[in-house]
């Protein structure tokens, strides 16, 4: 982790489209050049973020998940900002749209089985790769234009090299279970199963 000075990080953020904000300020931009910058906030001492910063992590799951052959951003960076109190991490992002885009824009609804199908065995595969992302939802997954998937905003992915036991695979689907309009993307005894499916049809 790089330590970014004030003007450095002022002339990076120069001309940055805010993506994401909350009451405590910036918290994901899209620069200049197209990169990203995810900003984490500095976490009081006793939290684990103290000794594994988030923006550590994020970086260190992107590279675990691409030695698996899964898409996520690939780092440029990652930057300790003591004049904001921020960590960041600086990055690539992913070419395509989340499946949740998707899901709003509206889908062909010859399509829509297949698509379901695809992220099944998508997520099939995170398991067999030890890939345990308790924020799996259709807004962290996107579809690209070479018709695979990848993760994104993956600061709190848990990533081993066994596969995931039946408990952990039940406890990975849990938070998509619980979104509206969301839980039937996920075929879920075909996930227990672990039993792979059909490819996806091309968009």
């Amino acid at each position: 982790m790089k330590k970014l000075e004030h003007d450095e990080y002022l002339a990076m953020r120069a001309g940055a489209e805010i993506l994401e904000a909350d009451g405590f300020g910036d918290k994901v931009l899209r620069l200049a050049d197209g990169t990203i910058l995810k900003l984490f906030r500095r976490k009081r001492l006793l939290s684990s973020a103290a000794w594994s910063p988030y923006a550590q992590r994020f970086a260190d799951n992107a590279e675990a998940l691409h030695q698996r052959h899964i898409a996520a951003p690939v780092i440029i960076a990652v930057w300790r900002i003591p004049s904001i109190a921020r960590d960041g991490v600086h990055y690539h992002p992913l070419t395509g749209k989340t499946l949740r885009e998707m899901l709003r824009e509206g889908l062909d609804p010859a399509i829509e089985p297949g698509l379901k199908r695809a992220f099944t065995d998508f997520v099939i595969r995170l398991h067999q790769a030890g890939v345990y992302f308790r924020s799996l939802h259709l807004g962290n997954v996107v579809y690209m234009p070479d018709q695979q998937f990848g993760l994104i905003d993956i600061s709190d992915a848990r990533i081993g090299r066994r596969s995931l036991s039946k408990q952990l695979r039940a406890r990975n689907l849990r938070r998509l279970q619980e979104i509206d309009g969301e839980r039937d993307w996920v075929d879920f005894s075909t996930v227990m199963n672990g039993a792979l499916q059909a490819p996806p049809r091309t968009l």
